[in-house]
């Protein structure tokens, strides 16, 4: 992403990047750079509001994957599960209108860690949560969003 600024190690969390994105625009290229160096078998944890740029973030990974038209991905609210062919296959989940950890195993996502990346929109809902990489995003004014990625022992990516 050119003219933005670099990663910064936030001094809290050893294993944290902690980026400021300004636009939709900056927050896709973040998630795009951040995908070009996936191996495959990631997990990527997504945390944020209702309007965080949550399926902004995956929308950018999708394209990171090799996903050519990423107008496709949408966040799978309804069909809680979407996958995407890209370098790797790509399994995006949303945690969103479940209500339990019940309806949440139901749904036997666990069964994608491994063939593939998979990406969670609301991760924060899992009782149990997979070791990946943690992304949090935060709004701030405008289109500013504050983003801390995190990466959990075994996730694969070295930030």
């Amino acid at each position: 992403m050119s003219g933005s600024a670099p990663y910064k190690k936030s001094a809290e969390k050893s294993q944290a990047v902690v980026r400021v994105t300004r636009s939709a625009e900056e927050t896709f290229r973040l998630a795009e750079e951040m995908a070009a160096a996936f191996q495959g078998g990631e997990v990527v944890l997504l945390v944020g509001g209702l309007g965080a740029g949550k399926t902004v973030f995956a929308k950018g990974l999708a394209a990171g994957l090799g996903v050519k038209d990423t107008t496709r991905v949408c966040s799978p609210s309804y069909t809680l599960v979407n996958i995407y062919k890209g370098r790797f296959p790509i399994f995006h989940i949303d945690l969103y209108r479940l209500h339990n950890d019940s309806e949440i195993q139901d749904l036997g996502w666990e069964d994608f860690l491994g063939e593939g990346v998979v990406v969670i929109e609301w991760a924060e809902k899992l009782a149990f949560p997979p070791d990946g990489i943690r992304v949090t995003i935060e709004p701030g004014n405008d289109d500013e969003r504050t983003i801390t990625i995190v990466e959990e022992e075994g996730s694969g990516l070295n930030i």
